[in-house]
């Protein structure tokens, strides 16, 4: 500690006289002379001090006295650069090209002038150029900048392709392997990143970020089990990796084993700060698994964190219906309401609470709420009809039939109820005409309309027409 003492007291003394003969140079004094490696120092502590002014005023005395420096016209053009004077800029380093051409920073810079003046491809025909002139360190520095250069004009595809060819070079570069993960899942490219990774992997098998990367390019095709096992090979090499088993918990939530998805979230709760969408997924699964009370605990947990409270708030009043336990439900969607009053999913909830309580015309108002916010939805307007056929309104509904189709542009469901309704007014015959031409256009939604009313099988000719096209389906 007493040596790094010493040797900060030596370097900030010799800082200061440099200072001192800097002041005595700007002041004229006779005898002053700064050699050229000491003012790019100079220039260096006030750039660093964020004293702009003063580090141009440096360098605008030490491009007077070594006005062949190719560093110091470098500097000088990164402070113009500073100051916005992007053309002056480019004109400091065309002259500094002639007497350092292999000094890289004359590339870097350049490209932030033609970027801050718009001019995307002289950027990227320049970098290209670069590219050849350098090797090792600078040629990836250089791979990056270009990659920033496609990113600010959004070509994507080269993005990927710099930061694969970057890889390539050096397999365990961190902020590469960071970045490329991103861009796998924004270009889709799985298949190439898998190819890449696993290539990775076989010259540095304990490469922890290569396994990740791996295990997302899976994960982004949906082979959930592989993505898996790549997550678990980053975990053995790095097991406080966090975000290998947020991961893992997703591909199990996608594989609907969630208690093994609990188990892994769990573990990034334990290496991690809390987070609303980990606590938030284990009230998933536990709502999957049936488990609604444990559910409305990490529900809660997960509203302590996250500044949209309304919407676990209505999760919570979700599994209080799914109990059966609707006052309960109506309670929290009261409460969630307050908050953000039009949402059509918390009053569709909220219509489905009245209804089971009897409280009818209440569910008719909030479904009529629902059509209202989202009139081309066919999710509300289903709810809104199903609701009026239960409560005997048969007349009301067959209005609401008319609208909707008109509003979901002849969604063909709505020719089912068109059919149920016809069969509730008496309308038998035109029943049967609107259920055939049902089933000719959607067979699929067949058994929502059964539901509604089981006993329409009993009709012979509707048990016949359906067995009819059953059998020309087969």
């Amino acid at each position: 500690m007493k040596e790094f003492s010493q040797h900060d007291e030596e370097r900030d003394q010799e800082l200061n006289e440099l200072l001192q003969r800097y002041e005595n140079l700007r002041r004229g004094r006779a005898g002053s002379y700064i050699e050229e490696e000491a003012f790019e120092k100079i220039i260096e502590y006030y750039e660093s001090q964020e004293q702009f002014l003063k580090a141009y005023q440096v360098v605008e005395i030490a491009t007077e006295q070594f006005p062949y420096s190719g560093a110091l016209l470098i500097k000088k053009a990164d402070l113009l650069l500073n100051k916005r004077k992007y053309e002056e800029a480019l004109e400091l380093l065309e002259q500094a090209s002639i007497f350092d051409n292999s000094n890289i920073d004359i590339y870097i810079l350049k490209t932030e002038a033609f970027l801050a003046l718009d001019r995307q491809e002289e950027a990227v025909l320049l970098l290209k150029e670069a590219l050849n002139l350098f090797t090792g360190e600078e040629r990836i520095e250089l791979l990056f900048e270009l990659a920033d250069v496609y990113d600010d004009y959004e070509d994507f595809e080269k993005v990927f392709d710099c930061l694969k060819e970057i890889l390539l070079q050096e397999p365990e570069n961190e902020e590469a392997l960071y970045k490329i993960c991103f861009w796998t899942d924004y270009t889709g490219r799985n298949a190439e990143s898998i190819e890449l990774h696993k290539k990775l992997i076989d010259e540095s098998p304990y490469n922890e970020l290569a396994w990740f990367n791996l295990g997302a390019a899976f994960q982004g095709l949906k082979l959930y089990e592989k993505a898996i096992d790549a997550y678990l090979y980053a975990i053995a090499i790095d097991e406080k990796m966090d975000y290998a088993y947020r991961n893992i918990g997703d591909a199990y939530i996608r594989l609907r084993k969630y208690k093994d998805a609990i188990e892994n979230l769990e573990k990034v709760l334990e290496l991690s700060k809390p987070e609303d969408v980990i606590y938030e997924a284990i009230g998933y699964c536990y709502e999957k698994m049936k488990n609604y009370a444990q559910a409305r605990f990490y529900y809660r947990k997960a509203s302590h964190l996250n500044p949209d409270i309304s919407y676990l708030v209505y999760k919570m009043a979700y599994t209080y219906y799914k109990e059966g336990k609707y006052d309960l439900s109506v309670k929290q969607l009261d409460a969630a309401m307050k908050l953000k009053k039009n949402k059509p999913e918390y009053h569709i909830l909220m219509g489905e609470c009245k209804l089971q309580l009897g409280f009818i015309k209440e569910a008719i108002q909030h479904f009529s709420t629902v059509v209202r916010l989202k009139p081309k939805s066919a999710v509300g307007w289903e709810a809104l009809i199903k609701c009026l056929y239960d409560a005997g309104y048969y007349d009301e509904a067959s209005r609401q039939v008319k609208h909707a189709t008109i509003m979901t542009k002849d969604k063909p469901v709505f020719i089912y109820y068109k059919a149920l309704l016809a069969f509730a007014l008496g309308s038998k015959k035109q029943g049967l005409v609107f259920l055939e031409e049902a089933l000719v256009q959607a067979p699929a939604h067949l058994k929502k309309i059964l539901q509604i009313n089981p006993a329409l099988l009993q009709h012979q000719q509707v048990a016949d027409l359906i067995l009819k096209y059953k059998k020309r389906k087969k």
